[in-house]
């Protein structure tokens, strides 16, 4: 009994599906017994022959097939672990889609000369006694590390890692499905688990939200810091200062280092990204799901 009872969850976690099929089969069996045609309307050929496969159908000698211990099939269904559910409320609250406009407005400053400006130098209030200081490579420094932390703390406390694992798991599992009907060649499963990847496309736009919400606020926070970087390039050092940067060496902060990457721009990334990865494993913050 025990045995067939792990059969059935073995074969039921491999194709949820399964479990509909052993249900169709308990409830049409007659003293134990059952046949193809009593089920054809409602089971394909691959999950009769898988059942066959799986021992849980055994010939009884005649036209038809005997359920293999009736009592531990049903066990075997009770005991199935279901697939993953996953609450479909992930829209944005008021503020998120605000923050958003506020980001996608804050895109002008890079090409409205009026906007950077004004920008510039509200933030310059905060951030010049920061520049008389230091000198401005030590500002960008310590600019990369305070937008690094703040990313880092929005993108763990915005970001769903339940929600987000679980859509993981739904599509791995589509995926796993996926691979064995084509193993086995059981081309209704295939059309069947089709449709139901087509039917996941929503869920992965809801994927997508998750991971996109914290961004927002990210980009709320961040652009008018980065404004402010390109603001006192061009508006505070019309001769541009030189430094040296590690394994570039001596440059404006002007000059294109990486193709059309200019220098202030790509030492502030290299900063940010370093900083960043260290901020997460000192502070044990995951920002990926775990499934």
């Amino acid at each position: 009994m025990v045995r067939t009872a792990q059969r059935v969850e073995d074969l039921v976690s491999e194709d949820p599906a399964m479990a509909d099929a052993l249900e169709v089969v308990l409830d049409r069996s007659e003293d134990g017994t059952v046949a193809w045609a009593d089920v054809s309307d409602s089971l394909t050929s691959g999950q009769w022959g898988r059942l066959i496969e799986k021992g849980l159908l055994e010939d009884d000698g005649g036209e038809g097939f005997r359920v293999t211990d009736p009592d531990a099939v049903r066990e075997g269904l009770e005991s199935d672990v279901e697939s993953p559910e996953i609450d479909e409320d992930s829209s944005w609250s008021k503020y998120d889609k605000l923050a958003a406009l506020g980001a996608v407005g804050l895109f002008a400053g890079y090409s409205v000369a009026s906007v950077r400006n004004a920008i510039g130098r509200t933030i310059d209030i905060f951030l010049g006694p920061v520049d008389a200081m230091l000198p401005f490579y030590a500002v960008v420094l310590v600019l990369a590390l305070f937008t690094g932390l703040y990313s880092t703390i929005l993108q763990s406390n915005l970001m769903d890692m339940e929600k987000m694992g679980k859509y993981q798991e739904q599509m791995k599992e589509i995926q796993q499905r996926r691979k064995d009907a084509q193993e086995r060649g059981d081309d209704d499963e295939l059309e069947k688990i089709q449709e139901e990847q087509m039917e996941a496309m929503g869920d992965q736009m809801g994927m997508f939200k998750e991971q996109f919400r914290p961004m927002v606020w990210i980009m709320l926070l961040t652009i008018p810091v980065f404004l402010w970087m390109y603001w006192m390039i061009l508006t505070r050092t019309p001769t541009p200062e030189s430094f040296t940067m590690p394994l570039v060496g001596t440059v404006t902060w002007t000059e294109g280092v990486l193709g059309p990457l200019q220098a202030w721009i790509l030492w502030y990334f290299v900063c940010s990204m370093g900083f960043t990865q260290i901020i997460r494993k000192a502070l044990h913050i995951q920002t990926t799901p775990s499934t």
